[in-house]
This record gives C-alpha cells, structure tokens and sequence, in this order.
C-alpha cells in the first residue's frame, strides 16, 4: 500500500496506489518480502529474536509490536498472553494504534487482514512502519522524507563516473550507485576504479557483501532479481538505500561539524594575519616617523648659503620622493584597520585592540606631529637663507667700505706724527696749519664712513655671522686706528698753532682751493661709493625705488659739474695770477694733496660709473619682472588646482550621502574617479616646479595668490585619503550587505532613510536625530529611554555622540543576522569528540585538515579534570576565546 503525507504530517492512501498494490508484480513481492524481512530482522535481533516468513510471523502481534518498541525506543502497552484469533487482533490494534499516534493515517488496513496473513496489507503495513521511522525524519537542504534521500544520494554521488541517480529504481541497477555511496565515505573497503558497468551483477553482491561485512547493514536485496526485472521495486530499494543514510549518519554529522569548526578557524587564521600585516605595517610607518623627526628637529644652521640651499634640496626630495609613499602607506594602514574591524564585526568577533601605541589615532597623532615639525622645518630653512642672503650682503659691503677707509688712512698716522713744522720756514709753517685745516676737514668727512663699517659689524655680529671674529678684529682695529687719528690730529693742531704766529697768510686761492676741493672730493668718493654699492631688492617696487633714488642723484650732477668747474676755475686762477706776474709754482699746492688732474680723473670715474650703474639696476629690474611672471605662473595654477581640490573633496562627500545606483556602480564610478584623480597628479607636479622655481629665485612670497605649494600639498594628500577612505567605506558595505544577506534595494532604503536624518549633510546623526529615525521606522522610543540607551552603546561604543551609516547599518542588520557563535562551535567540537567534554590530538588530526588541527592544538589548554587520558584538550574554553569571550 503506498502512503503520502498529509498537511498535518499524517500519511493516508491514495486510491491509485491501492488499487495498484492489489496488482501488485510478482517480481516487486518478491523483493519487498526479501527487503522488508531483512529491515525487520536488523532491527529485531537487537532483541535477541528474528522473523522468518512476514505474512505468518506477525500475525499473533507479539513480534510486531516487539518490532515497534525497538525501533522507537518507547514502551507499548502490555500484550494479551492469550492465543485465540481475538487476542491476536487485539495485540495488532495496539501495533497500529502506535503507528496512528506518531502522526500515520492509516488506510484499509485492518488487524484482521493482518491475523489472516494478507500478504499486501502485511507488506503495506511494514512499508508505513519503514516510512515513518527510517525515511520521514531524513532532510537534506530543505526537503525531507524521499526526497531529501534522493537529494542526498545524488549529492554523495555526483562526483562519479558512470553514475546518475534519479530515481529509487532504474538508477540503482548497475550497482555502481551503491558502490559510490560506499567508497564516498569509507574509501578504504571498494576501490571504486576497478568496477565495471558492464558488470551489475558482481557491483551488486560487491556492495551487498561490504555493507553486511563492515557497515552492519543485513543483505535486503538479490542481484539476480534486481538486474533482471524491468524496472525494480521502488520501495524495496529506498529501504535498503535508508539504512546507509542511517549507517553514515554519524559521519555526516561529523564532517558537518569540521567544516563548521575550520570554517571559524579559517576566519581567526585569516583575522589574525591581517593583524599582524597591521602591527607590521604600523610598526615601520612610526618607526619611520621617529626616524624622521630628529632629522627634522636639527635646526644646526649651515655657514655658508650654498649649504642651506643644499639643506633646503634635501628636503625637497624628503617632500617628492621619501614622504608620498609614506602617506600612501598611512592611507592603507587606516584602510586595513578598517576593513579588519568590520571583518571581525561580521564573523561576530571582538574588536581588534592594537598593541600600546599602535592605535589609528596614535598614528595620526604622531603624523601630526611630523607635520608640525616638518613646517617649522622649512620655515627655518628659509629663514636661514634670508639671514644668509642678507649677512653676504653685508659682509661683502662691510669689506668695501673698509677697503675704501683702510685705503684713505693709509699712511695718515704718519704724516700726523711728523714734527715738519720744527725746521720749517713761516711760508712753509702756515702752508702746514692749512694742509692740517684742509685735513680735519677730510677727517670729519670720513666720521660717517667709520660709523657705518661699526654699525655693519654690529648687525653682522647681532646676525651670527660665522666669520664674526674677523670682522670684529678688523672692526676694531679702524676703530682703533680712528681714535688715534683723533688725537694725532688733535696733538699736530696744537703744535702748529703754538707756532700760528709765526706763520703768514697763506695764498687765499689756494686755500679756497683746497677748500672747495675736499669737499667735492668726497662728494666724488661718496658718489662713487654709491654707485657701486651693493643692493639686494624682492620686488618690483623695491628696484624701482633704487632707480628713483638713482635719477634724483643723476639730477644733481649738473650743479656738481658747476662746483667742478667753478674750482678747476680757481686752479686756472692760479695759472693766470702766476704766467700775469711772473710766479714760478713749484711743487703741489700746499694746502691739500688734491690735485686738479685728481679732480678730473675722479669726475670722469663718476661719470662712467652712471651707466654701469643704469645697466645694473635694468638687470635687477628684469631679473624681478622675471620673478614676478613665476609668481603670476605659479598663482594662475595655483588658483585653479586650489579650488579644484576643495570642489573634489566636496563632491567626495556627496558620494556617501547620494544614492545613485548599485554599491558595485558606485564602487565602479569612486574607481573611475580616483583614476581621473591620479591621473590629475600632473598638474601638482607641474606646480612644484614652479615652485622650485620661485625659491631657486628666492622668492618667499605671493600676493596674485592665496595658496601656496604647503596649502596645495595639504589638500592633495587629504583628496587622496578621503577617496581612499570612500572607497574602503564602500568596500564595507559591500561586506555587510553580503554577510548579512541584505539585498541592494534595503540597503537603499537604509540609505534614504539614514540621509532623511542627517540634517547637516555630513554623513553623521545626532543622537536626536537617530531617535527619529528609528522612531519613523517603527521602534517605540517614545518613553524608552533605557532601550534607546542600549541601542547607541551599540552603535555608538566610544561614545562620541554620533552615529555613522556603517554603525547604523551593522545595528540595522545584526539582530536578524546569522552568525557562528560560541556555543555552536562548542557543540561541533563535541561531535568531533564523540560526547566527550574533551578531545584528543588523535581526534583533531583525523577529523580536521592538518593546518586547522594544528592550529587548535597549539592554541587548546590541557583538560585536566577527573580521569581524562594524558594530552586530552579542552575545546570548550578554545571556543569560548575565539569569540572574545576569554583568552587564548
């Protein structure tokens, strides 16, 4: 009789089918009596009793309810003793009452049939008996009874050649499938390569003989039978088929908690190498920064400008070359950590804790820190270079002037010292008082040059000239020098005007002579000082300033060429006074060493030196208009990539507040656009060779701009780093949604929802704002203030007062989530370990792959409780710590 299952898990005949049976081929009988006498005798003997013939051996009832209670493990009611045709019935109704009370509707069968040995009813009877407790409770995936059994044996066969199980008859023929069940999970008892197809018969006693031998399963079946009918029992070979499902149940069992068990140690292998590459990772970039700072913090200036130019290419190179990897390098350190944390997160592991002084922030913090000093580093650098600039400057201008006064006071002490006027006579006397006149004169006109050269000594020593002991000693001793002219010639104008009256009038044209021509001299020399001073300008402005001082100064020289004329006059004076009356000159005018050719030597210098000084101030002009046009080509790019930085940062933030497509378009578009990014690093290089450029040429500022290369880089490495971190965040929720099985149009949902709430547009709610949003999504939090507690320290554990859309969209997943836990692997482990609350290396060796075996008995702590066998392991406590809650 074939039987269904109702909706309410009762099975019931079908009319089609009985009528069928009633048919019922011989064949089929026959392998039916010889199948479901086996079944039944495997499960009798374990009562010590067996049938011979199923229609007459069951008919008292006894041995039918002895079958029940063994193969149930429940009690009966007690059996009428009595031998007469209604205690035989009666001890069949309490069989079939049994049957009934486990869910069976059974239909036209009857205990009489049954006591009168009907040998289909009989047959139906076992077959329902078989059904409920041999095949109902078999599901594989989803189905159940027939056709989890099916599913399973095509699953354990599927790898085999020659085998296709599709059926509970014609697939069985060959007996390869049989074959495969066997060698599938006990390898060692058929080799499987040796069978042929063409042989069934040898496949068939095969499998019947190593199944009765090792597996304990009773011979159901006859070869012959079963390869020489058309199409064999259905019910016949779905019963013997049962008792192998039930044979290698326990190693199901078994292989599903290994799989389970490498599953979660295979996620702690992989977990644990990402930390490692972290702490790798972490170690290097900060030990890399405190390798760097020192270098940084030397602020040991060089002595020459050539070296500080030097010092300042060397960090040029420290910015193009050494520092870009490092940020990259960062940038994926915060990525990894990430990524991490959400792994650990999905496979319901605790957050990764990095060791002391390897946290994110402990890497900003010290990156902030190598920033901090790297910009006081170049600041000082070029700070440094103006001082160097600025103490040549003076330098070399101090050793021009002290070579001009060095040059004027030679030989002066010595003609002070002279005591000339002791032998001389009166003419030659008041000669000598003039020329002293004319002196002092001279004297008082160089007060302003020596007061200079001190004063530039004291700015060079103020500055921290290198070579300051020089100049301090050569300072000195024209100071030195200049005192003792003072006195010298304090002491010759009191000797010559003790002896004053001794002297007559001196010739008054060549007083006014000497007069005139002291002065004007020094106007010459300090014209000529002038003109070839030395000048330092950073501007425009600057030169054309010295250009004006230049012209005012040119404007003066027709009233100078007056006053030359006017004393060459008063020498042509002189001539004519002596070729009128018959003087004879003799010797140089005794009032001043000047002599008229001197005058116009001089003069004709000063005039050539005009326009070697108009050609210097032209050159300083175009070397500043070239200064000026790198600073306006510096600023145009400077004020396009600026702006073009902040307009990308922003829309970079829009990405994670825009819903626009797929998180894999989404991840595409980032990609694209981080490309379009890279590739616009050209223009930043571009930038910086202008900016070589302009401190090259010592220009430190700018005013066509607002940007400089420090503000340009800043903004550059942040672009790089907030795309990274988009795409990490992208990343995430791409990980989330397909561990948590969230498909594309929730994750939407979540989106709008969490960017309905997030008033300031910054990818982050306020916890007012959190509430609202879960109170629009259906949580009561009206009056809840301990849930809504309970929630933010879920998706707000450092307490920071905000709550991102990858904490909200963990929180919205995790509670319906299916995750691997503790207990679960505990409870794997304890399959492996047959019940025990241990588990031995053995067992872990046999049962696990050798690199997950090995990984549990390093990590495993010994059991050492009560009578366990040396080197027992305890694999509660191991379970336990891989999900945080205790320590390996």
């Amino acid at each position: 009789i074939s039987l269904m299952m109702t909706t309410t898990g009762e099975y019931m005949t079908q009319e089609d089918d009985w009528e069928r049976d009633l048919l019922l081929d011989p064949a089929w009988e026959k392998q039916q009596r010889k199948t479901f006498t086996a079944w039944c005798n495997s499960h009798l003997r374990k009562a010590g009793t067996q049938i011979e013939n199923i229609e007459e051996d069951f008919r008292n009832g006894l041995k039918l309810m002895l079958l029940l209670e063994v193969i149930s493990g429940e009690r009966l009611p007690k059996p009428d003793k009595g031998k007469m045709r209604f205690h035989k019935i009666a001890n069949v109704n309490k069989a079939l009452d049994f049957i009934s009370s486990k869910g069976v509707k059974l239909i036209s069968i009857g205990a009489e049939e049954i006591v009168d040995g009907n040998v289909k009813m009989t047959l139906g009877m076992i077959w329902t008996i078989i059904l409920r407790f041999a095949i109902q409770d078999i599901s594989v995936e989803e189905t159940s009874a027939k056709e989890g059994l099916l599913l399973w044996c095509q699953r354990k066969t599927a790898p085999y050649r020659n085998v296709n199980v599709q059926n509970f008859h014609i697939s069985w023929k060959d007996g390869l499938a049989l074959c495969a069940l066997i060698h599938r999970h006990r390898p060692d008892l058929i080799d499987y390569s040796k069978l042929r197809k063409d042989d069934p018969v040898g496949n068939l006693n095969t499998a019947f003989e190593v199944a009765e031998k090792y597996l304990d399963i009773p011979k159901m079946l006859d070869a012959d039978d079963i390869v020489n009918t058309p199409k064999p029992d259905e019910k016949a070979i779905m019963t013997y088929v049962s008792c192998f499902y039930h044979a290698f149940a326990g190693a199901e069992q078994a292989e599903t908690a290994a799989n389970r068990i490498c599953k979660v140690l295979a996620v702690n292998q992989e977990n644990e190498k990402l930390m490692e590459e972290y702490e790798k990772l972490a170690s290097e970039l900060l030990e890399w920064i405190r390798r760097t700072i020192p270098w940084l913090e030397n602020r040991v200036a060089e002595q020459t400008m050539h070296a500080m130019q030097q010092k300042l290419e060397d960090f040029r190179d420290y910015r193009r070359v050494h520092k870009p990897p490092k940020v990259q390098e960062k940038c994926q350190l915060e990525i990894n950590f990430n990524t991490l944390q959400t792994k650990l997160r999905l496979s319901n592991r605790p957050a990764f804790m990095p060791s002391e002084g390897k946290m994110v922030s402990d890497i900003a913090n010290a990156w902030k820190g190598l920033e901090q000093v790297e910009k006081g580093y170049e600041e000082w650098l070029l700070t440094e270079i103006r001082r160097l600039e600025r103490l040549d400057h003076l330098a070399e201008k101090f050793k021009q002037k002290s070579t001009l006064h060095e040059s004027w006071t030679t030989g002066k002490e010595e003609l002070l010292s002279q005591k000339d006027y002791e032998s001389a006579s009166l003419m030659e006397i008041r000669a000598l008082m003039r020329k002293h006149e004319a002196f002092e004169s001279d004297l008082a006109a160089h007060q302003d040059r020596v007061e200079q050269i001190a004063a530039i000594a004291q700015e060079l020593n103020e500055l921290d000239y290198y070579d300051a002991a020089t100049i301090n000693a050569r300072c000195q001793g024209i100071c030195d020098q200049w005192d003792n002219l003072g006195t010298l010639t304090q002491k010759r104008r009191e000797s010559l005007e003790r002896v004053e009256k001794l002297w007559e009038t001196i010739d008054q044209l060549y007083l006014e002579f000497a007069k005139r021509a002291a002065p004007f001299n020094n106007w010459m020399d300090g014209a000529m000082e002038d003109l070839q001073d030395m000048f330092i300008v950073h501007s425009i402005e600057e030169i054309q300033s010295l250009i004006t001082a230049h012209d005012q100064f040119k404007a003066t020289i027709p009233e100078a060429d007056k006053e030359r004329m006017a004393i060459m006059g008063i020498h042509n004076e002189i001539l004519k006074i002596a070729q009128t009356y018959g003087i004879k000159v003799v010797g140089e005018n005794p009032y001043t060493v000047l002599s008229p050719q001197d005058i116009s030597n001089k003069w004709e210098a000063v005039k050539q030196l005009v326009p070697m000084r108009d050609q210097m101030l032209q050159e300083e002009v175009a070397r500043q208009q070239s200064n000026e046009r790198l600073r306006r080509q510096f600023a145009a790019q400077a004020n396009i990539i600026g702006p073009w930085i902040q307009i990308k940062m922003e829309e970079i933030s829009h990405v994670s507040i825009d819903i626009v497509g797929s998180l894999e378009e989404q991840m595409s578009n980032l990609k694209t656009y981080e490309q379009n990014i890279i590739n616009y690093k050209s223009n930043i290089d571009t930038l910086e060779g202008d900016h070589q450029l302009s401190q090259e040429s010592l220009i430190f500022d700018n005013k066509h701009t607002n940007y400089t290369m420090e503000h340009v880089h800043v903004g550059w490495e942040q672009l790089l780093t907030t795309i990274a971190r988009t795409i990490n965040e992208i990343e995430n929720q791409i990980l989330t949604r397909d561990a948590k099985g969230i498909s594309q149009e929730q994750l939407n949902e979540f989106r709008a929802s969490f960017n309905h709430f997030d008033r300031k547009r910054n990818g982050m709610m306020d916890p007012d704002d959190f509430r609202a949003c879960l109170i629009s999504m259906g949580y009561d939090l009206v009056s809840g203030e301990v849930e809504f507690a309970r929630i933010m320290t879920l998706v707000d554990p450092n307490n920071t007062g905000v709550v991102t859309f990858q904490a909200f969209i963990d929180f919205m997943t995790r509670e319906t989530a299916e995750t691997d836990t503790a207990e679960q692997v505990t409870a794997s482990f304890k399959i492996l370990a047959s019940d025990k609350a241990y588990i031995t290396v053995e067992e872990l060796r046999r049962e696990l792959p050798p690199e997950q075996a090995e990984y549990c008995i390093i990590r495993m702590t010994k059991y050492n409780v009560g009578d366990a066998p040396p080197g027992a392991l305890d694999y509660i406590s191991f379970s336990s710590a891989l999900y945080g809650e205790s320590d390996l």
